[in-house]
C-alpha cells in the first residue's frame, strides 16, 4: 500500500512483513489466507491478509478505517487547538476554513 501525501510516496514497511502465527486467531487467518493467496514462499503479509478480508469481509476494514479516521482527526483538531497562537501558525489557508475564535479560552 501507498500513500500520497503532498506530492512524495510513503510505503508502510509493516505491509510486507511475514505474520507470526503466535496466537490461535493469527494461525487460523494466515491459514485461510494462505489457501486463498497461495504465495510462492508460503509466507503471509500482513498486505496479504488486508486483501483477503477487503475482498471477503470489506464490513471489517472499513469499521476500522472509519474509526481510526475519526480518531485521527479529532487528535489533530486537539493538537491543533491546544495551541494559543494556533491563528498564526504560518498556514493563512486554515484561517479560511476556520477564522480564529476571539474568546477561544485561552490566557494571552
Amino acid at each position: 500500500m501507498k500513500i500520497n501525501y503532498n506530492n512524495s510516496t510513503i510505503e508502510n514497511e509493516d505491509l510486507n512483513k511475514e505474520v507470526e502465527t503466535n496466537t490461535p486467531l493469527k494461525e487460523w487467518v494466515v491459514n485461510y489466507v494462505g489457501e486463498k493467496a497461495n504465495p510462492v514462499d508460503d509466507n503471509i503479509t500482513t498486505q496479504m491478509i488486508i486483501d483477503v478480508f477487503a475482498h471477503e469481509f470489506p464490513e471489517f476494514l472499513m469499521a476500522v478505517a472509519e474509526e481510526n479516521f475519526v480518531r485521527g482527526y479529532e487528535q489533530a483538531t486537539s493538537d491543533w487547538q491546544s495551541f494559543p497562537d494556533h491563528e498564526a501558525c504560518g498556514n493563512e489557508e486554515i484561517l479560511k476554513i476556520r477564522p480564529p475564535d476571539e474568546d477561544a479560552g485561552f490566557d494571552e
